[in-house]
């Protein structure tokens, strides 16, 4: 029921035609007879005349604004099917034509089409309702046209709906007549569901506007205005230029929609207002255009009265339009920079042009309008002339037909020539040819009935055509693999030239120069700014304000260890905050500097001096030492084997501090620490030794003496403390050995450093080392009255209390220290304590025997033990001094400490057995006291 209602507005339309046209012939605008008939849809005329009385009848009126540009396209069209008939492309089958003028307006368009429709072969003008068409002729096979996406869209939908049921729609699409567009861009076109026979020599709108996004994004602006036609064409064209601005962070401050047909009453008002809207945006410095070129025209005259001056981007509606770029002061305009289709060799097609006025005007109706229009505006300029072209109407012409010689103004012609509309219009025509010649291959074309226009269908699929030494097709949306020429309109000796100054490569979507000036004047388009807020420069993000577009937007730096290495970037990168750094603003992050305790350090050098000089003190003691072997000082030292295991000690001590400079390695993290600590506690075991046989020869106390003779065992004491040191670095480094680690604690450096593994390890092991100099200072406190030329303990004393404090102040420091320069705390405490105990230990005897050498003799040894031994007879005070005796033991208590003579009996000291009151008379005399200590002394 739905298609019975479709039809009944149609076939009005259609006897409205004869009504008004007297004849349907009459309706053709030009035609010529062949075995295949191929139609035409072109806008010759830019506006169809309305009638002003009421009631409104459904009449087609005539039509005013002849388009130059559009009549060539018909004569392109005619020209690409004489030379295929004048070729062997097809064998003898000709080709035949039926072009119509659609007037710009759908109406006028859809009643055209249904002269596409009837039965092939049949004398009447209506359109057979069946419900399989599949065997269906119509008169025509394919059409070429329409001019603008709008009245395509249309055409498409009659020539599909009115000779498809609806329940068969595949089948029904191949039925169809074929529509073959050169000028239709619309994107939606390429949609084969909705329109399922409609194919293209140019490119969509979507390439197009793709095309205008990256041209946008490469100049650098963002912030731009578009201006459309208020109809299907331009809202789709919008839409899909929208969705790609969105896509490439392009935002659009304001969208103009001017009425589709100059003949609206509000279409003045609406222009002001677009140009007002550009005026007040003065931010806004780009123009998109999405419209026709009257549309344009119209825009452009006004632009120039207000004396705007922006950068204009045109759509391949206008861009290459010569009847615009010809308007008085158009250069005040600005620049003016399009998309325009490909061009091709149209030689052949100009020679045509100049041969045209000898072509027969009988069944070319518009050829004999433009003579017409060409004898009333010759006397005028060129601009003027084509003004008044477009000026005239139908009826006007009328009045004037033969009033005047016709003159021929084929210079005209020539120069409105825009060879992308040139050449998709052969190409259109060319394609059907092909199509056609692959359908009769095996059938006698020259009856119209030999194929089905859905047969033809299939076969345009499948075409290939060379044109200038390239293939070019069509792809499964219908749409030709055909790239875009960018047009640039330049002032050349004070005329506006429409250059052609690059490619748009369609399928890789970028620009190909062919040289290096065109490229220039393409670069220099990026002089002219056009964004909402100023570029954020690398090292800044933008922050959004409270504007809907994200083009505005306020600049901010970077924070630290953050970056930004672009233009206009939406956030900021974060830096490997482990090995890289960036300070505020910054466009790049800065590999962290890698600090360590370097040989090259003026600090490191310094106590590498300072460990250098240990070594050569170590090794000159030892020569000392080696030199007075036999003297009582080395004697007395314990020996030369004990004072070589020391001063071993020592050395080994000073080696340890190179591991703690230079890169870090896990084998010196490993070393330095084990090998510190083990020779530190081989070096405090044999002072420990030391201070114990001391302690052993001065003491008086029986029960301490027996212990001190038991403990006194000097090899196996000094293997035990330094195999427990041993043990304890061997469990450290098995279980939680030390390893290189980073330290990131400065925000710009990385610290290369050894982590000692575990703090528990690294403390027992300085623990153990301060336990035994802990006991060594004990036992050497203890004999630290002894001779001031023999008295050793005094400054063992002494070296454990430069020990105890450098490690006390050390554990504070190292805690609290971080950097290169930790390493350094160690090595300072280090070499103090190894210093103290090192100078303390033998320093005094390297003095005895350098400076007071006649002191290091066994004579003068011996006469200082006797003196000694002389005042500790009578001053020292003893408690439980054990005698002993082969005929007898008793323990005899000493009840006073004998200061003077006077206070002994006969000059002895009194004694008593212990429990027992004082005895006297049973004394100890002061020469067998005299004797038990130079016995203890000479035991050493």
């Amino acid at each position: 029921m739905a298609f019975v209602i479709f039809l009944i507005p149609c076939f009005v339309i259609s006897t409205d035609i004869a009504l008004s046209c007297q004849n349907a012939d009459d309706f053709v605008g030009a035609s010529s007879p062949g075995d295949i008939i191929i139609g035409g849809l072109f806008a010759v005329h830019s506006e169809m005349l309305h009638p002003e009385g009421d009631p409104i009848k459904p009449v087609i009126q005539n039509c005013a604004g002849f388009e130059i540009q559009v009549f060539l396209q018909t004569l392109a069209m005619i020209h690409a099917i004489e030379t295929i008939n004048n070729s062997t492309l097809l064998s003898g089958v000709t080709l035949g034509y039926e072009i119509y003028d659609t007037c710009a307006e759908v109406t006028k368009a859809m009643a055209s089409a249904l002269r596409f429709l009837p039965k092939v072969n049949s004398s009447e003008d209506a359109v057979e309702l069946k419900c399989n068409y599949s065997d269906y002729i119509p008169r025509v096979k394919a059409v070429t046209g329409a001019t603008y996406s709008e009245v395509s869209m249309a055409v498409s939908r009659l020539l599909a709906l009115q000779l498809i049921p609806q329940e068969v729609i595949l089948i029904s699409n191949a039925t169809t007549g074929t529509v073959v567009s050169p000028a239709s861009s619309a994107e939606i076109l390429s949609d084969k569901i909705r329109f399922p026979s409609f194919f293209r020599t140019i490119p969509s709108d979507f390439h197009q506007t793709r095309a205008m996004t990256r041209l946008i994004c490469e100049s650098g602006w963002n912030w731009i205005g578009v201006i459309a036609t208020d109809d299907d064409n331009g809202r789709f064209a919008l839409e899909s230029f929208g969705v790609q601005a969105m896509a490439n962070n392009v935002c659009i401050a304001f969208k103009e929609m001017l009425p589709a047909y100059l003949s609206d009453s509000t279409f003045r008002t609406k222009v002001d207002h677009a140009i007002e809207k550009i005026v007040k945006e003065t931010r806004v410095n780009v123009i998109v255009v999405f419209m026709r070129q009257f549309h344009v025209l119209k825009l452009f005259k006004k632009a120039i009265e207000r004396n705007v001056n922006k950068i204009w981007i045109a759509s391949d509606n206008w861009s290459g339009a010569v009847k615009i770029s010809t308007i008085p002061n158009i250069r005040q305009l600005g620049t003016v920079v399009g998309f325009g289709f490909k061009s091709g060799d149209i030689s052949s097609f100009q020679e045509f042009l100049r041969n045209l006025h000898e072509k027969p005007t009988e069944n070319n109706k518009f050829l004999r309008e433009y003579i017409i229009l060409s004898s009333v505006c010759a006397h005028l300029e060129y601009h003027d002339f084509q003004k008044c072209i477009a000026s005239q109407s139908q009826d006007n012409l009328l009045e004037n037909d033969g009033s005047k010689p016709h003159i021929w103004r084929d210079d005209f012609l020539s120069a409105n020539v825009e060879p992308g509309f040139i050449r998709s219009t052969t190409l259109a025509v060319y394609a059907i040819a092909h199509a056609i010649k692959g359908q009769c291959k095996d059938r006698d074309c020259k009856d119209p009935s030999a194929f089905t226009p859905w047969e033809l269908l299939e076969e345009l699929k499948k075409v290939v055509i060379i044109d200038d030494d390239k293939e070019v097709k069509f792809d499964s949306n219908g749409d030709m693999n055909i790239s875009y020429d960018v047009l640039l309109w330049k002032e050349i000796d004070g005329h506006m030239e429409i250059t052609t100054v690059a490619e748009y490569d369609a399928e890789k979507g970028g620009f190909i120069f062919e040289d290096e000036e065109k490229k220039k004047d393409f670069l220099a388009l990026k002089k002219v700014q056009s964004t909402c807020s100023q570029h954020c420069r690398p090292g800044q993000v933008k922050k959004v304000t409270e504007s809907p577009h994200t083009c505005c937007y306020e600049c901010i730096y970077c924070p630290e260890n953050h970056y930004s290495n672009k233009t206009d970037m939406d956030y900021c990168y974060r830096c490997n905050n482990k090995t890289y750094w960036a300070p505020t603003n910054s466009s790049t992050c800065y590999r962290k500097t890698i600090y360590f305790l370097a040989w090259t350090d003026w600090f490191a050098i310094f106590l590498l001096l300072l460990s250098a000089f240990g070594v050569v003190l170590v090794l000159s003691i030892c020569v000392i030492f080696t030199k007075n072997l036999d003297t009582p000082v080395v004697k007395a030292s314990g020996g030369l084997t004990v004072c070589y295991i020391i001063l071993f000690s020592h050395f080994l001590i000073f080696l340890s501090t190179i591991f703690f400079i230079d890169v870090p390695t896990e084998f010196k993290c490993k070393t330095r620490q084990a090998l510190f600590g083990i020779s530190f506690t081989l070096c405090i075991s044999c002072i420990l030794i030391k201070s114990l046989k001391i302690l052993l020869a001065f003491s008086f106390d029986p029960k301490l003496q027996n212990f001190l003779k038991c403990m006194y065992k000097p090899i196996p004491t000094v293997v035990t403390c330094t195999g427990i040191q041993v043990s304890i670095c061997t469990f450290w480094l098995i279980f939680r050995t030390p390893f290189v680690s980073q330290n990131f604690s400065i925000p710009r450096a990385i610290i290369l450093e050894c982590n000692e593994g575990s703090i528990v390890a690294f403390g027992i092991m300085l623990g153990y080392i301060a336990a035994l100099a802990f006991i060594c200072f004990i036992f050497a406190f203890k004999g630290r009255k002894l001779p001031e030329n023999y008295n050793e303990a005094k400054f063992i004393t002494f070296g454990m209390l430069i020990y105890f404090i450098a490690w006390i102040v050390f554990i504070p420091v190292y805690a609290t220290t971080f950097g290169k320069y930790l390493p350094a705390v160690e090595i300072i405490v280090v070499l103090i304590s190894n210093y103290g105990i090192l100078c303390c230990t033998f320093l005094p005897k390297c003095y005895i025997i350098i400076y007071k050498q006649e002191t290091n003799t066994k004579s003068a040894f011996l006469k200082m033990v006797y003196t000694y031994s002389s005042k500790s007879a009578g001053s020292v005070a003893v408690s439980q001094i054990s005698l002993d005796s082969k005929s007898s033991s008793f323990r005899a208590t000493v009840t006073d400490s004998c200061k003077t003579e006077n206070d002994s009996v006969n000059g002895n000291c009194h004694f008593q057995v212990p429990g027992q009151p004082l005895i006297k008379g049973k004394v100890l005399p002061k020469n067998a006291a005299r004797t038990m200590v130079r016995k203890r002394v000479s035991s050493i």
